[in-house]
């Protein structure tokens, strides 16, 4: 570089022909070595500039392979949005149509058991209409846990001692079978309960399990032999003292405990097999 400038000032020197003085040559010379620093500087910017834009192309590439990757990945999010979101519409609509079939059946029911109530109540109003003449010896009916209960204590059915039924028992269980035989959807279980003294110079008789369960068979034999109650309706147990109305042992709440109980309840194999589905 510097040999070009020394022949290109040569040969202005030679085709001007004029005769410079040592000053303008040194002053020439001068210009001539700044010339050379700034195209050196302007070299070596230029060398800084290539390398700066080689790395920014370098950090663009970069940051359009980061672009891409992050679109591709928005471009999945989306299509897992809108899957979810079709997802969940349908399973919005599922969940409503099993809400509304729940409901359906809920008030089903609710419509089956409003239907039992007003039926054991409309028994009850019958039975205590039947029985009405019975209530001072003895006989009380009621509703417990939407059943109906015909509490006959023993001295109305039976003897001391005794598991033969009586005449007036009889006459009180013929009114009641009266009722029950226009109720076939009604099923009976008997049930018989004894007060918590020994058992004493009864026979074959052991215990108060016993007497309970023989009095509850006699009235069961009488319902179904005698009043052609449909056996498959009916049933005896026999509670022995175990499930006393009355607590401790006075003579009169020893009675009250010492009775039969005829439990009536309506037959819900309409439930049943609603809420079996």
């Amino acid at each position: 570089m510097n040999k070009i400038l020394l022949l290109l000032f040569a040969v202005f020197c030679l085709s001007s022909c004029i005769v410079m003085s040592t000053k303008k040559y040194q002053t020439l010379i001068a210009e001539r070595d700044s010339l050379s620093a700034g195209w050196s500087d302007a070299n070596v910017r230029i060398e800084t500039l290539e390398e700066e834009i080689a790395r920014l192309k370098g950090d663009t590439s970069r940051i359009n392979n980061r672009m891409a990757e992050l679109e591709g990945k928005l471009t999945g999010l989306d299509a897992n949005y809108a899957s979810l979101r079709a997802n969940s519409s349908s399973e919005i609509k599922k969940l409503s149509a099993d809400l509304e079939r729940r409901e359906a059946r809920l008030k089903e029911v609710e419509e089956i058991l409003r239907k039992r109530d007003a039926a054991t109540n409309a028994l009850k109003e019958k039975l205590q209409s039947a029985l009405l003449g019975f209530q001072k010896s003895g006989l009380a009916v009621d509703i417990r846990n939407g059943k109906v209960y015909v509490s006959l204590t023993d001295k109305l059915l039976f003897s001391s001692g005794s598991i033969v039924i009586d005449d007036k028992g009889k006459q009180a269980l013929a009114e009641l079978a009266k009722v029950l035989k226009t109720q076939p959807e009604i099923n009976i279980s008997v049930e018989g309960h004894t007060d918590n003294q020994r058992v004493v110079n009864l026979g074959q008789i052991k215990d108060n399990w016993d007497l309970s369960v023989l009095r509850a068979t006699s009235v069961v034999r009488y319902m179904t032999d005698e009043q052609r109650i449909e056996s498959n309706r009916i049933t005896a147990t026999g509670k022995g003292e175990f499930q006393p109305v009355a607590a401790g042992n006075s003579a009169e709440n020893r009675s009250r405990n010492r009775r039969i109980e005829i439990v009536l309840s309506p037959k819900l194999d309409e439930l049943y097999d609603l809420i079996k589905e």
